[in-house]
């Protein structure tokens, strides 16, 4: 019987010796580029550091980097140390209707699988591609009933990992359907993980790069894995989700590219507080709101928002990244929504506190509805004049329906990089992910270090 999995070996297999039109070619330079800035924003965090001590013991013994070091390690610890370090700093990529970031588990196993093969940057490009079109499917049939518990870059990301490296190490289609199956069963990750304070969540997608690696890396010496793992009675959509559309799973698979439909964040935090960042910002804007004057503001959200991003006054950085409150607060004050609004400063600063008081939500059914195809949030802010001004805000800057431009790529790129590893090293890398393509991924990673 021809499982989905099956399926998806034989599109990993055939697109493989395929040539990438240039329309999917650029969307995936612009994922190599937002990832590379994800990964170098989250190089030299604490989080970072406790994971590169934590791994000390795997060190000297491969050829493939450790993020912002000197260190190399083997592919399975690099793939499982990067894909983590590129999702400490929340900047990462979203697709929208999986609610599912690609790229840390996807990117950071192909990159480390491409350098031991000694691979161009042409080919790591195509298999990005192949492990976005394959993942991206699977995220989106199993939502909305799969994010109310899972953390779908956990589990899903490791379906994209397996799929790019099966591509990278020239596996035949039986051979990537059990790379995909072996990965499957080692699925994981609770929403638990970021409803508080912990270092957790980034290792996720650290744990799915890594699967998906050690699962292509089975496969290829010969390891079999279980064809009907998604759909079969008690494997990954019964135990995941509520009623998954397996039936539109390999719609446009090969002819409709999802990474050209790619939300690339503009705010630094979790993208379910975007709307109403984006929402307010357009009225201060408009109306040149004078922050000082507000008497209140109301926020309409889908449930989401309000379950994940619940903290009042963060304590920490981290707790400002999932603050509906704190980041609107920001996003009005400060004008933007980066590294700046966590930094410790602006966690104790009495003006962002003052205004965050007179912030509430509530969760609006229809808008809850539609999520996560849409991601919307009404706002409404009442002055003391007695003034009120309202907007709803249909979509976040960066989704597929209002993405960011190149430019604007490039300038978060240039932000998040250039105080960490200098001009230099930002001009050779985004002209390499730009125009490369016969440069060994290896050397890339050679490129920066941190200053």
């Amino acid at each position: 019987m021809k499982t989905l999995l099956t399926s998806f070996g034989e599109y990993i297999e055939t697109a493989s010796s395929q040539p990438l039109a240039a329309d999917v070619l650029h969307a995936a330079r612009r994922a190599l580029l937002d990832w590379q800035g994800a990964l170098i924003a989250g190089s030299n965090s604490d989080v970072a550091q406790k994971l590169i001590a934590a791994y000390q013991p795997e060190f000297g013994f491969g050829n493939c980097a450790v993020a912002g070091t000197d260190l190399k390690t083997t592919p399975r610890a690099a793939a499982f140390l990067n894909g983590s370090i590129a999702h400490i700093a929340e900047f990462d990529d979203i697709y929208r209707n999986g609610a599912y970031h690609p790229a840390c588990p996807t990117i950071s196993a192909a990159w480390v699988c491409a350098t031991q093969q000694g691979l161009s940057l042409d080919a790591l490009l195509k298999a990005v591609v192949i492990g976005y079109e394959v993942s991206t499917r699977i995220a989106e049939v199993i939502q909305p009933s799969h994010y109310k518990y899972f953390h779908t870059t956990g589990t899903v990301g490791v379906f994209g990992a397996a799929a790019a490296c099966s591509s990278l190490l020239g596996l035949t289609a039986e051979q990537s359907m059990n790379a995909l199956a072996t990965a499957g069963t080692f699925a994981s990750g609770l929403q638990q993980a970021f409803r508080s304070d912990s270092m957790t969540k980034p290792l996720h997608a650290g744990h799915a790069a890594e699967v998906g690696l050690n699962a292509a890396y089975c496969a290829l010496a010969g390891m079999t894995g279980t064809p009907d793992i998604l759909e079969g009675d008690a494997g990954f959509g019964a135990a995941m989700s509520q009623n998954p559309r397996w039936a539109d799973v390999l719609n446009g698979l090969g002819k409709v590219f999802n990474i050209t439909q790619m939300t690339f964040k503009n705010h630094g935090c979790c993208g379910h507080t975007f709307p109403a960042i984006d929402g307010a910002q357009y009225l201060t804007r408009l109306h040149q709101i004078d922050t000082n004057a507000v008497k209140k503001i109301e926020l309409l959200v889908y449930q989401a928002s309000a379950d994940v991003c619940a903290y009042r006054h963060p304590q920490t950085p981290f707790e400002a990244k999932f603050s509906l409150t704190h980041t609107v607060a920001c996003g009005m004050i400060l004008g933007a929504v980066r590294e700046k609004a966590f930094a410790q400063e602006q966690l104790g600063n009495d003006k962002i506190q003052q205004l965050e008081d007179k912030i509430s939500y509530q969760v609006d059914p229809l808008i809850t509805s539609l999520f996560p195809k849409v991601r919307s949030a009404k706002v409404r802010i009442e002055m003391n004049s007695g003034e009120i001004f309202e907007h709803h805000q249909q979509t976040r800057h960066g989704d597929p329906d209002d993405p960011l431009t190149d430019a604007e790529l490039n300038e978060k790129f240039q932000e998040l990089s250039t105080t960490r590893v200098g001009e230099i090293a930002v001009r050779d890398l985004s002209t390499l992910i730009w125009e490369g393509e016969n440069h060994l991924v290896a050397n890339l990673s050679s490129h920066w270090r941190l200053q």
